[in-house]
């Protein structure tokens, strides 16, 4: 039995300028409340087949150690929740990570909405039913 490694190595890691402006501009979209997920397939064989990136708005908090919690709250959930999208895509894809809104939700719901949404994610892009 293989056990799952919950971990967000650095490879993983959106941070190319280039390909965040293109997720901006050419990426598809979807949505649970409060979270967004902007992902768009990769040309090019990365060495993972995830590259994601997390955003809170300075909007909503305007202190930085509250958008540094919900980042961290976001990465955790995507950290837990991965196995999800990695067992399920048979291509690269780069995604981008919202938390919309104002309220602050607690851990367990934040957890829930993003299982939610990985699975929306699979049926929008048609992976759902591969099994």
């Amino acid at each position: 039995m293989e056990t799952k490694r919950f971990t967000y190595p650095r490879a993983e890691k959106l941070k190319s300028r280039n390909l965040i402006g293109d997720l901006f501009t050419q990426g598809k979209s979807v949505s649970k409340y409060p979270l967004r997920l902007v992902y768009m397939p990769l040309e090019t064989l990365e060495s993972v087949p995830l590259q994601m990136g997390v955003s809170v708005s300075k909007k909503y908090f305007k202190r930085a150690h509250d958008r540094n919690y919900f980042k961290r709250l976001l990465r955790e959930a995507y950290r837990h929740n991965k196995h999800l999208l990695s067992d399920a895509i048979d291509k690269p894809y780069a995604i981008m990570f919202f938390y919309q809104t104002k309220d602050r939700l607690p851990h367990t719901e934040v957890m829930a909405k993003t299982t939610q949404l990985f699975e929306k994610f699979l049926v929008q892009e048609g992976f759902a039913n591969q099994e």
